[in-house]
């Protein structure tokens, strides 16, 4: 902390908050400049979490790099999954079964809910609404298991893999989902109760961490923080993906640019969700869910030990990987934090060449400045949680 005078005489102090301050959601540093309890300039100092993930998965092959996807942003592992086997996908001109990418939209869609619970509950503990992070965890750990039970893994699943998925949905997920979606509305509801009329939720949120339309577009930032704004942009309707045209849902919108209209974007994005997951289980095709790609998809195991083809195939995947036809592709999707985008460039051969990864917090991020500078000091950790980034999703 520092104190400066200025030329006029006025004396302001240099504050830093974090790296390690608990609200600021990860390893971020924010150079405050204030002039008593009023922010004059603001600072994100990034970079304390860098992983090198990017230059990481130049050095694995396309499979092996998806598990490193999974740790680009913990909260939405599945996305980042998503994504990467698009792009992979698409420069092999793989066709992925319907069961598959609707399998995938009910995983992105209970990932969405799973992102925006932790968002919730942390963010409300944050103001000084204690009680609310409990009912926002008690519903994530049963979406957690879900992927347990479907993956073997609560977080890190790596479950939606190059053409398809890991394993086949186990017997009773199905209905496992569905009980849980039809106790969803209610515990939304329950959150609801308990913070969008709460005179104090409305007092610390609404008008807090105000911007407009024009400056979080020139700002590249995208999802729930920009349809706060007004904009009605989401890449599952705009670029559809994995068969999102298929699927019935609306684009919440708000119109305040503030914390509070970000909070009432994410819950109706909520809702939106399970609707998508009922449409996915209501719709659910027959079928494999995996590609007929034997050079690419690891064949059952079942297989392996009755069939030669399937015993080679599985070994040369696993220590060779498979080449990817040359040339270079982007994809984005609509992950629960904004717009994701993956870019990958192949040279021919089983690892690539190249690849760069758009996260949605880092253009987020961006806006902070906007959203604080002129106001008070007790505002500036609602208005970073408002934005909901993943330091990992920043750094890389």
């Amino acid at each position: 902390m520092t104190t400066d005078t200025s030329a006029a005489g006025a004396r302001t102090m240099t504050l830093n908050m974090g790296p390690q301050h608990p609200s600021t959601h990860g390893v971020l540093r924010l150079v405050l400049e204030l002039d008593g309890e009023t922010v004059l300039r603001a600072q994100p100092q990034i970079g304390y979490l860098h992983t090198g993930i990017e230059k990481t998965a130049e050095a694995k092959t396309y499979s092996q790099a998806i598990t490193l996807t999974d740790r680009v942003d913990y909260l939405c592992p599945l996305s980042n999954n998503l994504c990467f086997c698009l792009v992979a996908e698409k420069l092999l001109g793989l066709e992925i079964p319907p069961k598959a990418q609707w399998m995938r939209v009910m995983l992105a869609e209970l990932t969405r809910l799973n992102s925006h619970l932790v968002w919730l509950g942390t963010h409300a503990i944050d103001i000084g609404a204690m009680s609310v992070f409990l009912y926002c965890f008690r519903e994530r750990e049963e979406i957690l298991k879900i992927f347990e039970m479907a993956s073997g893994q609560r977080m890190m699943t790596t479950y939606i893999r190059i053409g398809g998925l890991a394993l086949a949905p186990p017997l009773g997920l199905f209905e496992r989902v569905r009980k849980l979606m039809d106790i969803f509305p209610e515990r939304i509801d329950e959150y609801e109760r308990l913070l969008t009329r709460n005179p104090i939720w409305k007092e610390r949120t609404q008008g807090i961490g105000r911007i407009s339309l024009e400056d979080a577009i020139d700002l590249g930032m995208t999802g729930p923080v920009l349809r706060g704004c007004g904009l009605a942009w989401d890449i599952r309707k705009a670029q559809p993906y994995s068969g999102y045209e298929k699927f019935d849902f609306a684009i919440p919108t708000q119109t305040g640019g503030d914390v509070y209209s970000r909070y009432l974007v994410r819950v109706e994005e909520m809702r939106q969700s399970v609707r998508i997951i009922y449409q996915a289980l209501d719709g659910m095709p027959e079928g494999p869910v995996t590609a007929d790609a034997p050079h690419v998809v690891l064949p059952q195991r079942e297989k392996m030990k009755t069939q030669m083809e399937a015993l080679i195939y599985h070994f040369k995947i696993v220590t060779e990987g498979f080449r990817v036809p040359p040339g270079d592709v982007s994809v984005s999707i609509e992950s629960p934090r904004g717009e994701m985008a993956y870019y990958v460039v192949s040279d021919g051969g089983p690892r690539p060449y190249r690849c760069f990864i758009r996260g949605p917090s880092f253009g987020n991020l961006q806006g902070l400045p906007k959203m604080i500078e002129g106001s008070l000091i007790a505002d500036v950790i609602a208005a970073l949680c408002s934005i909901d980034i993943v330091l990992g999703d920043v750094d890389r």
